[in-house]
């Protein structure tokens, strides 16, 4: 079974690649990932904003940096920045709970300006 740091790893690995399969399979079927908007409950509702950010990422220019990146038993916990095309992300966390080698919860803040 996968450890926690594992989990992450292979979650990095897969955003940098765009490897929406691969995201996905991270996740155990029923997680939710809390964002701004609100809860995505299960993978089915978790797909489509990933599709959207690799399409957003996509775009010539993108740039991402990890600042943080800390693994604590069951948690994981990442502090980011980037800049696309289309945003300015001034700072990105996201909080992982890893169970049985799954994503069971993530939670996501950021500070996303628009450009132009």
């Amino acid at each position: 079974m996968a450890s926690t740091k594992d989990v992450l790893e292979h979650h990095l690995k897969c955003f940098g690649s765009g490897d929406l399969k691969g995201i996905l399979a991270d996740y155990a079927p029923a997680a939710v990932l809390f964002t701004p908007d609100g809860p995505l409950k299960g993978v089915d509702a978790i797909g489509p904003l990933f599709q959207a950010i690799f399409a957003e990422f996509a775009k010539p220019g993108a740039a991402f940096s990890m600042k943080q990146q800390s693994v604590e038993g069951d948690y994981a916990y990442i502090l980011w920045t980037a800049e696309t095309a289309d945003n300015v992300y001034e700072v990105g966390t996201d909080t992982f709970v890893v169970r049985d080698g799954k994503i069971v919860a993530q939670s996501f803040a950021g500070k996303i300006t628009p450009k132009g």
